[in-house]
């Protein structure tokens, strides 16, 4: 028998996985984004994949905008449907490959739009890129058995906080459109817009668009900006999550749940940091014990990105000092998601093994922060639909645990 955190990699890469936050446009194979760039003109500043890992995507980046640079070229490349079924098609098997049995892939469409491409063609190339690995994948004999559960997925549309760059001309037309509205009006209305293309998209084309997201700056851009459009998606059963308390305190979050119906958060790692209260709030310690207790309570689940985090973040340190342990001893509902895979040069398997090693997980803390995923998943099918398949994970769950000596 093992130890109780002697959990081995192969059980790691055996077990089902979520992945529910994850970008497609931060995802690529990096051998493919120098194809793409190759066969579409577009400037790379190296064309091998050692000098783009060397260059671009790196292992440690000194700040978010470092991060960011290389979202540049992705997003360069993904401009056509084909590109774009190509990155779906290739970002479902490498989470299959490694035992990921459930992801809710996210991307801005707006960074993909064109004159010859609007909203339907973008979304259905990345649909037509997961439901063809979906396809192939159910096919195989381990799921059509039942040792293995079935790979599902769902599509989440990300509105934007602020617009820079790749947004920055869409912005201008909207402001000469709208002349002198204020920058907060203009930035709520084009998430409203984003809100009603989703809607209407799930609903017309039968597209599994499972979710609305908010990501962006958060310092100096508040969620409530964007009240309208996720009070939209409210009413019209669009699951909701929100990027808060990766760059800014407890108040970001405090107002993603509270004024956009959040019911998830994207990476909440500043959820324990009093510190970062503005002057508003009169006992930031009290205020964090408070907000806590909520999300426990109401089981809204945190998306943590360790690996993310820590290189877009370096004042963290190690993984030992992440806000996930705080979240473990809580019981809050967790899931460990990769954000980026290629930008962070990760896997849902290495983030697992991180808060394995750092944290010291118990096998049962190991299956809980796992089930959560399935369990808060935006599951596109009905309530039972996600009952049975559940039911399924929890299984296959289980018969891995025991094939590697642990009792569950």
């Amino acid at each position: 028998m093992h130890r109780p955190t002697d959990l081995p990699d192969d059980l790691l890469r055996a077990l089902p996985k979520t992945d529910l936050h994850v970008h497609l446009d931060g995802s690529l194979r990096l051998p493919t984004l120098i194809d793409l760039a190759e066969k579409r003109g577009v400037p790379l500043p190296s064309t091998s994949v050692s000098g783009m890992s060397e260059l671009v995507f790196k292992d440690r980046y000194d700040s978010l905008g470092e991060y960011l640079q290389g979202f540049a070229y992705t997003c360069a490349v993904l401009q056509d449907p084909e590109a774009l079924e190509r990155a779906a098609y290739e970002l479902a098997w490498d989470n299959i490959n490694e035992g990921v049995r459930y992801i809710e892939v996210r991307f801005a469409p707006q960074l993909h739009m064109s004159d010859s491409m609007g909203f339907d063609a973008v979304l259905t190339a990345v649909n037509r890129g997961m439901a063809r690995a979906q396809v192939e994948e159910n096919g195989s004999q381990g799921v059509r058995d039942g040792r293995d559960p079935p790979f599902r997925y769902g599509i989440i549309v990300c509105a934007m906080r602020m617009f820079t760059g790749a947004f920055s001309a869409w912005y201008d037309r909207l402001c000469q459109v709208l002349d002198q509205a204020p920058r907060s009006q203009i930035f709520g209305m084009a998430s409203l817009e984003l809100a009603r293309a989703a809607v209407s998209c799930r609903d017309r084309l039968g597209i599994p668009i499972v979710g609305f997201d908010l990501a962006g700056q958060e310092d100096g851009y508040p969620a409530h900006d964007h009240v309208d459009a996720y009070d939209y998606c409210h009413q019209h059963f669009l699951m909701r999550t929100v990027h808060a308390g990766e760059a800014y305190g407890p108040e970001s979050i405090y107002d993603a749940i509270t004024r956009l119906h959040a019911e998830r958060i994207g990476h909440g790692y500043h959820l324990f940091s009093p510190e970062l209260c503005g002057p508003a709030v009169g006992d930031p310690d009290a205020y964090v014990e408070a907000l806590a207790e909520y999300i426990a309570d109401r089981r809204i689940t945190i998306e943590v990105c360790i690996t993310s985090n820590l290189q877009t973040n370096p004042t963290i340190g190690c993984v030992a000092d992440h806000a996930l342990h705080y979240m473990v001893d809580k019981k809050l509902s967790a899931t460990i998601c990769t954000d980026n895979r290629l930008v962070s040069h990760t896997t849902v398997t290495d983030e697992l093994r991180l808060a394995v090693d750092a944290f010291k997980l118990t096998p049962d803390q190991l299956r809980h922060t796992i089930i959560h995923g399935f369990k808060r998943s935006f599951f596109a099918g009905t309530y039972l639909d996600k009952r049975v398949y559940v039911r399924q994970v929890i299984d296959a769950v289980d018969r891995v645990f025991r094939a590697h000596g642990f009792a569950t």
